[in-house]
């Protein structure tokens, strides 16, 4: 089902038989004559460094009024033929099928195989696709172009070609893991996300897809991406499993200097939950979320848990390291009867986790909330800023690893912080009730005297109060917050024992609005 929400899509579902087609997607995927260059990641980089010497330019806008002018149903509508699926017929480990402009995806995406080391095109022809009227059938014609791409392989069993991954609108991929459903969303890179002056979209304009051979574990995928600032060269190594992976390695070539630099984005959606804005929701559901805290694990070896909220104003929090061995958007409350939703299945949405490689230096991890109303939309960014500046003709490179998947214990060796809760206290303080579980937490007993260690940047902390939690086996946290007439404070806390500390530093931004 394809998702109603801004970037986040879904799969797209099959339909019947046809000829033509067929033997066009084979000749396109065929081998080229043999030359002395063969194709490899270096040859995007060249591209991406020639593309970066020209004024950036959109391609002609040739796309009929028909389909730009389709809804979501009527997009959704636009099934591609899954028997034309690339290396379908030779019965390999991956296939991947194509998008067709329209609705909101409407510039051309250029899609290429690559076999033995020689490129070449996918030609778009209409019998690709099968079309829920004669107007749009007829409205579609030979070199219309493609949209985006998504990968299939055997995850869940071995006789279901599962979708696995999407490339579609922007720079925006997604994938899953195994028994899991589409949510969070990564990007190529973000330019100025929630900045004054507006935010730069970049594109990927041209994919180039290794055909898989028999024994293949994992597809490699390469793309040109282009905007206004930047050009760059990208090549994704997925892997699908348990959870899926893609191995990132880009290059960017800047046009101009640019003011904030997103590495490794990711989009996703908070409406609301235990840490906020529960009773603004007329709602049957207890709570609504593709993800509900940040990660981050520094290089020095502190792990920082911010839990995610639904503001009222925009809200931008920035954190800062020296370097930086992971960061995130989880979701760690996996229990079902915590969303009680029964076709969005909140429960299976994946974890999106980052693993730089190499040393990315100094900088921050920026995470961006926006207001919402409505559960389609995504409201929550993250992504690595690095504190070197970003200038025109200075070549930058970044290599990382993204993980989507369900596992989250294998993450922060410490205590994790399992629930924020927050309510009225006295005298016009606000109540924070932190839970705590994991690492050696579970095993201290009760008559222990585990320590808590809260602060805030402003206003005062009542009196705190730390106990065992029974229930969970892990210990749970009281304090009250007294605010006073400040407008933001900005909070932390661990739990620890005999100087020991136990537990991930829990990090909130509390505002008066």
């Amino acid at each position: 089902m394809l998702s109603r929400r801004g970037f986040n899509l879904g799969a797209l579902a099959a339909a019947g038989g046809l000829t033509a087609a067929g033997r066009a997607m084979a000749q396109a995927a065929s081998p080229a004559p043999a030359t002395p260059d063969r194709f490899r990641f270096e040859t995007v980089v060249q591209k991406a460094e020639a593309l970066a010497g020209q004024k950036f330019q959109l391609p002609p806008d040739n796309l009929p009024k028909v389909f730009a002018d389709l809804d979501y149903d009527g997009y959704r509508q636009l099934r591609f033929r899954p028997e034309l699926a690339l290396w379908r017929a030779e019965k390999l480990p991956f296939q991947v099928q194509l998008f067709h402009r329209g609705f909101m995806y409407q510039r051309p995406v250029a899609i290429n195989t690559v076999t033995d080391g020689q490129a070449a095109p996918v030609n778009f022809t209409p019998d690709m696709f099968a079309y829920p009227n004669p107007e749009l059938a007829k409205a579609a014609t030979p070199g219309l172009g493609f949209a985006g791409l998504r990968v299939h392989a055997p995850m869940n069993i071995d006789t279901y070609w599962d979708e696995v991954a999407v490339f579609l609108g922007s720079s925006y991929f997604r994938a899953v893991g195994k028994g899991m459903v589409y949510g969070i969303s990564g990007r190529g890179l973000a330019i100025d996300t929630a900045s004054r002056e507006g935010e730069e979209f970049p594109w990927f304009r041209e994919f180039w897809i290794e055909a898989p051979t028999a024994e293949s574990r994992e597809l490699i995928v390469y793309a040109l991406l282009d905007s206004e600032s930047v050009a760059g060269a990208y090549k994704f190594a997925i892997r699908p499993g348990e959870a899926t992976s893609l191995a990132v390695e880009m290059r960017l070539f800047p046009r101009r200097a640019i003011r904030k630099l997103g590495v490794a984005p990711m989009t996703s959606m908070y409406l609301y939950g235990e840490s906020g804005n529960l009773r603004t929701f007329d709602d049957f559901r207890p709570e609504v979320h593709d993800s509900d805290g940040l990660l981050m694990a520094s290089a020095t070896g502190e792990w920082i848990w911010r839990p995610l909220r639904n503001p009222k104003k925009l809200r931008l929090s920035s954190f800062g390291f020296d370097g930086v061995t992971g960061f995130g958007l989880l979701q760690r409350d996996r229990d079902f009867r915590s969303y009680e939703d029964l076709e969005a299945l909140y429960h299976q949405r994946p974890n999106m986790w980052i693993v730089p490689q190499g040393d990315w230096g100094a900088g921050r991890v920026e995470l961006i909330e926006i207001p919402s109303d409505a559960e389609k939309y995504d409201n929550i960014a993250a992504f690595w800023v690095p504190s070197r500046p970003v200038e025109a003709g200075k070549p930058l490179s970044f290599a990382y690893t993204t993980v989507f998947g369900r596992r989250t214990d294998g993450l922060s060796p410490a205590g994790r912080v399992t629930g924020t809760r927050i309510g009225a206290g006295p005298e016009g303080s606000r109540r924070f009730v932190l839970d705590f579980a994991g690492g050696k937490l579970n095993e201290i007993p009760s008559s222990k005297t585990v320590q808590p260690d809260i602060t805030a940047s402003r206003g005062r902390i009542g009196q705190i109060v730390v106990q065992k939690n029974q229930v969970t086996g892990g210990w749970r946290a009281f304090f009250d917050l007294f605010p006073g007439k400040e407008e933001l404070i900005e909070l932390r806390g661990v739990l620890q024992l005999g100087g020991e500390i136990l537990t991930e530093t829990w990090t909130y931004q509390w505002t008066s609005v």
